[in-house]
């Protein structure tokens, strides 16, 4: 009974961010999405640690220490900001010049942190289901936030994102994404995107 629904919700999962990939063109990416899942690796754990209400990584953690799905996954999906964790490239000149730095997060490619978003999004649908709101996704991140190792700029366009939605809706979020976002349109920097963000909530 546990792998059915196991088997259920990852399918429902997966096709809520098919659909939202399609609705901004990362027609690939939807169809690729998380297929990870469906191997042993993954599977058998979310099968064995299915609870409904969040992910079974966070039991096989609690029960181990450690989620053995949880690091077959990350290694193997552009999407998540793990994903992009490495070490640092030591500074060229100045007093710092040559000290090893240590594990940060690297500028993401566009589309995977639109991904990221998308996977956030369809995540709180599948977990929460009609106590959903457009703010779901958001609420989530920030109760985490501060243990999120993310560059700045990556921080700032998927806070940007979730924010958007939290206040505009996906329908609207989605044609940003679609006709600006990935289209070039929008300077993928810090500054500029919380400025964006700043005029949008005014």
């Amino acid at each position: 009974m546990k792998a059915w629904k196991h088997f259920c919700t990852i399918n429902h999962h997966k096709n809520l961010v098919m659909k939202g990939c399609f609705q901004v063109g990362l027609y690939k990416q939807g169809l690729l999405h998380d297929l990870s899942k469906y191997t042993p690796t993954e599977f058998l754990v979310g099968c064995k640690y299915y609870q409904g209400t969040m992910s079974p990584n966070n039991a096989e953690r609690k029960e181990r220490g450690y989620s053995t799905a949880w690091l077959h996954h990350k290694g193997r999906n552009k999407h998540h900001l793990e994903y992009w964790i490495d070490y640092g490239v030591p500074d060229q000149e100045g007093p710092e010049k040559g000290k090893p730095k240590g594990l940060m997060g690297m500028k993401m490619p566009i589309r995977y942190v639109v991904e990221m978003y998308i996977d956030r999004v369809a995540a709180s649908k599948n977990y929460q289901k009609e106590k959903y709101r457009n703010d779901s996704a958001l609420k989530y991140y920030n109760n985490g936030k501060e243990v999120h190792i993310l560059h700045d700029d990556t921080r700032a366009l998927l806070e940007l994102l979730l924010e958007m939605v939290a206040l505009k809706g996906e329908k609207e979020t989605n044609h940003f994404i679609k006709y600006e976002l990935l289209k070039g349109k929008i300077p993928y920097e810090k500054e500029w995107l919380q400025e964006y963000l700043r005029k949008m909530k005014q």
